[in-house]
């Protein structure tokens, strides 16, 4: 693609965005004929490709225990607006270490909640197996 036409799609209303970021993301679904925004509020752990058309934001956000990620393209026509909720400053330019040290606090709760299940005499659950 030529230069000049790239620039079209390049979009300038977008804030400064770095890893470590909490951002709430504005996302156009469709979903049977009908338009709706969807929002998803996380903390950005990577972000790649630079700022040209096909750079990527990766955003983590944990719902019920469950760490859920998504990936983000930066200039998609898709995306109606990113807010800022909090800077955090951070060394690293890539988070891939909050996977496992939020994986950690998950078991660690867990294992208290099986305790307290214990101390109140009631039968933990078994354990499914993957």
């Amino acid at each position: 693609m030529d230069t000049a036409v790239i620039k079209n799609y390049l979009r300038s209303d977008l804030p400064e965005l770095r890893s470590g970021d909490t951002v709430k993301v504005f996302q156009k679904i469709k979903e049977t004929g009908k338009e709706r925004i969807a929002t998803f509020e996380g903390l950005i752990i990577a972000q790649k490709h630079g700022r040209g058309i096909t750079a990527t934001f990766t955003v983590r956000k944990v719902m019920d225990g469950i760490g859920v990620e998504r990936i983000f393209p930066l200039h998609s026509p898709t995306i109606t607006k990113i807010d800022i909720l909090r800077h955090s400053q951070m060394r690293r330019a890539k988070l891939y270490y909050i996977r496992e040290k939020a994986a950690k606090e998950v078991r660690k709760k867990m294992k208290s909640i099986f305790k307290e299940k214990e101390l109140a005499g009631i039968e933990p659950e078994p354990e499914s197996a993957p």
